[in-house]
């Protein structure tokens, strides 16, 4: 049996799979983020191990007692900051925290060569950004840094004892020279950052470290299992649906949006604000749109009502048309690089129904994927048919959708909503010496194609440019509410 753990933003997952690769297990348990101010998003990692231990143990006890390896996955970009005691030092800041802007702006005036080394321009929600800003704002803080982890590998260090990063989420953080697969000096010399504080650097393929007996003790486990490396959720989430040679795309809906396609040299773009990333196997680096809100706007507006979701998608499928919807709650990455902008819904009217406003949101959803789609294409990609992953691809509606605005075909298979956990689960396999990556990492069967239709990709091209012009506008309105300094 090997156990993948997924540490998300809004849920730890768990995946067995058992010694033929096959799911035989999973379970959840939910995670809260705090706003401690406008833009700002944290969490606790103490709520991390609390919620990873409710999962694994709402397992069946044999199945945990069979587990022979343990892979990780995890939320990318995340400063969990250590103290020489190793013990946290403040909130982790998450990847859709926008609170570093102006020191992205300070680091790219520094080092022009920033998105080429690094893959991509420096971005608010980044993990070297958020360095400097604590230097700035924070300096009893940053003075008591000692080790910068990534969110999965804080629980590995939890598993494990020791401080390790696998190339796909170490290239998340704006530090590492994504050619080289090693860290870059001129990267952290520009973000007030001690390249000593920076984990070791391991395939997401080879063990980390292996399972300590505390741990194992509480989570039901066998000690001294090996536990992988990893990798970060988007290249977990490869890993999980076979992409990892040259070509293979996928895209990935959870709370956030990924259209994510392996290569196999590296291929920076940065103009085009398509990350160019190490994958988390060795020899292969991938591009990917990064979009902010994914299928969390769908949840926000659910919340938003006090109905479920499943209502008002249901409600959704035979709505009109009506109002249009910028879906950026956060800021976006792909294609805005503008972590300050907000969303909002342009032509409500007398009749406008909950229905109307969540297909809406899910028409906005996949434009992202429209937006994403250029930008690859901009950055020399152009994706064929795409296999999904994530708890968004459940919607029918989103998935056919994303197919009609992109006119690329969507693939969805069983346990789609699985996810990085399954790739997780994959690289431990792989960790144990029990098989070869090829032995593990296959190519799920699609169970439903989701086939572009013209008619409706006609229509929907329409509403897509009234969907883009929403963007300059509604940034002009927010420049004229924002106080001059």
């Amino acid at each position: 049996m090997y156990l993948g753990l997924d540490l998300g933003t809004s849920a730890v997952k768990v995946c067995a799979l058992d010694a033929g690769g096959r799911v035989v297990g999973t379970a959840a348990a939910a995670l809260s983020v705090s706003h401690p101010f406008d833009g700002a998003s944290e969490q606790d990692c103490a709520d991390w191990w609390a919620a990873v231990r409710a999962a694994v143990t709402s397992l069946p006890a044999e199945t945990r007692a069979a587990v022979r390896a343990i892979g990780l996955s995890g939320q990318m970009h995340g400063a969990v900051l250590l103290d020489a005691d190793r013990r946290p030092v403040r909130p982790v800041i998450l990847w859709n925290d926008a609170r570093a802007a102006a020191e992205c702006a300070e680091m790219l005036a520094a080092e022009p060569a920033a998105g080429q080394i690094s893959g991509v321009l420096p971005m608010p929600g980044f993990t070297a950004p958020k360095l400097l800003w604590l230097a700035r704002h924070e300096p009893e803080t940053h003075a008591r840094i000692a080790h910068v982890l990534l969110p999965k590998d804080y629980i590995g260090f939890r598993l494990h004892g020791g401080l390790v990063t696998d190339p796909s989420d170490a290239a998340g953080t704006s530090w590492l020279d994504q050619g080289a697969r090693r860290w870059s000096d001129r990267m952290c010399a520009i973000s007030a950052t001690d390249p000593a504080w920076l984990p070791d650097l391991r395939p997401g393929t080879e063990a980390a470290g292996t399972l300590l007996p505390g741990p194992a003790e509480d989570l039901g486990l066998p000690p001294g299992i090996p536990v992988a490396a990893g990798a970060g959720d988007a290249a977990a989430g490869a890993v999980g649906i076979g992409a990892i040679a040259d070509g293979d795309g996928f895209l990935s809906l959870g709370t956030s949006g990924q259209l994510f396609v392996t290569t196999a040299a590296y291929r920076p773009n940065p103009a085009s604000r398509i990350h160019a990333y190490a994958h988390t196997v060795p020899g292969h680096w991938f591009q990917m749109a990064a979009m902010l809100n994914g299928a969390r706007p769908m949840a926000w507006l659910a919340d938003l009502l006090r109905r479920p979701i499943a209502e008002l998608l249901a409600e959704a499928e035979t709505a009109p048309a009506g109002p249009l919807f910028l879906p950026y709650l956060t800021g976006e990455r792909t294609p805005h690089g503008d972590a300050t902008i907000r969303g909002g819904f342009a032509g409500l009217g007398e009749t406008t129904s909950q229905g109307s406003l969540m297909r809406a949101v899910i028409e906005a959803v996949a434009f992202t994927f429209a937006d994403a789609t250029e930008a690859l294409a901009a950055a020399g990609t152009t994706p064929g048919a795409l296999m999904a992953i994530g708890g968004g691809t459940r919607s029918d509606l989103l998935m056919q959708t994303i197919a009609d605005v992109t006119g690329c075909p969507i693939g969805r298979s069983d346990g789609a909503d699985i996810g990085p956990a399954l790739g997780a689960a994959r690289l431990a396999r792989v960790a144990s010496g029990e098989a070869t990556l090829a032995e593990a990492v296959t190519k799920p069967e699609i169970r439903r194609w989701f086939t572009p239709r013209p008619d409706e990709g006609e229509r929907l091209r329409a509403r897509l440019a009234g969907y883009r012009a929403l963007y300059p506008a509604l940034k002009s309105v927010q420049a004229a509410l924002t106080p001059p300094r």
